[in-house]
């Protein structure tokens, strides 16, 4: 049953609107006062919240941003019930993430109208979020079995000829399985943190709050330095590996920016050959700061931009390659995420440029 909590100190108005809510078949609640209001809240998370602005104690203003501090009522809808009638208090209450208000005296009809039409928004917010969680689940059920297998089958035959070969096999020979094992197992360990930071992402939304958010920004010049470097070193490329790089701070936390860089800049490793150059430039203008990381690589459609995302990677059949295609969608979700850009330009069989513009400190 639908839950509403009423915050009201007047007991006649307060009685008025339960009577309204109860005749619906609401299962209504009552609080004579904000820090009480508060407490049910907490108590019960409501579907829907009606509370009086002017109150002693804690006011409606007061009730709101204390529990929207609470990532469990980040969604939850809240009305107000006020007297006041001026732009400012209204602008005020919708700016704290109140979802309507109403004037008193409120009538039936005014009510039941705008509850209704909150809880039919959530309703279609709730059948949305239902149905991104199912197309996740079944793009990970049919993609996690054939990623998961790859590096596994590597790290099981390898372990199977270490036992069966014991006997025989020299010190040298040993060495070199084991670096064999603990590549697939970090191949391995880097598609299940993808799928975690996927999933991670989806849940987030459009909040970084709820991504981890810290408020460290990043010097970035040496993050490009380091990650584009180890990367070079990783696959014997570190001649084609090209720097010309502008310093400045960024409004990201430098974890975050690591992995945007580290996908971003694997992408052009990765389907690049080598003896071709890896261009990594930054460059200032006005507020924000621009990274290009080009490779002259296979290249990808205008399709194969515009459809970039989860679970997804491109010409597969062709270039068998491991990772479920998620680095890119991670690191556009998390630019994006943290109020920057992420452009692809691409000519196939010639070069793709990605672009990552953030915003200077």
């Amino acid at each position: 049953m639908i839950e509403i909590l009423v915050i009201e100190d007047e007991g006649d108005i307060r009685e008025s609107i339960l009577d309204i809510l109860e005749a619906e078949k609401f299962e209504a609640i009552a609080a004579p006062n904000g820090k009480i209001g508060v407490e049910l809240a907490r108590k019960h998370t409501p579907n829907l919240i009606i509370c009086d602005v002017n109150m002693p104690e804690l006011d409606g203003f007061n009730v709101i941003s204390t529990l929207r501090q609470d990532p469990s009522f980040a969604l939850t809808s809240f009305i107000f019930l006020t007297a006041m009638a001026d732009r400012d208090s209204l602008r005020h209450a919708m700016n704290l993430g109140a979802d309507d208000y109403l004037s008193k005296p409120v009538t039936r009809k005014a009510l039941l109208e705008a509850v209704n039409a909150r809880l039919n928004k959530q309703a279609a917010i709730n059948r949305q979020a239902r149905a991104k969680l199912d197309a996740l689940r079944s793009s990970i059920s049919l993609s996690l079995p054939h990623e998961l297998i790859t590096p596994l089958s590597g790290i099981l035959g390898l372990a199977e000829i270490l036992i069966d070969e014991h006997a025989t096999i020299t010190p040298a020979e040993v060495l070199e399985i084991a670096q064999d094992i603990s590549a697939s197992g970090q191949r391995l360990n880097r598609l299940i943190q993808n799928f975690i930071t996927y999933a991670r992402l989806e849940t987030a939304g459009t909040d970084k709050y709820n991504f981890g958010q810290t408020d460290r920004p990043t010097q970035i010049a040496d993050v490009i330095t380091r990650i584009a470097t180890n990367k070079a070193k990783s696959v014997n490329r570190e001649a084609d590996l090209l720097l010309d790089l502008e310093d400045a701070i960024v409004a990201i936390p430098e974890i975050k920016l690591e992995k945007i860089l580290e996908e971003a800049i694997d992408n052009a490793f990765k389907y690049s050959n080598a003896g071709t150059p890896i261009n990594i430039s930054s460059r200032k203008a006005a507020s924000f700061l621009t990274i290009n990381v080009c490779d002259r690589g296979r290249g990808m459609t205008a399709e194969q931009i515009a459809d970039l995302g989860g679970y997804m990677q491109f010409e597969r059949k062709l270039y068998e390659q491991q990772g479920a295609g998620l680095g890119l969608a991670i690191a556009k979700r998390m630019t994006e995420l943290y109020g920057g850009k992420f452009e692809i330009d691409s000519e196939m069989n010639t070069q793709t440029t990605v672009r990552i513009t953030l915003a200077i400190l």
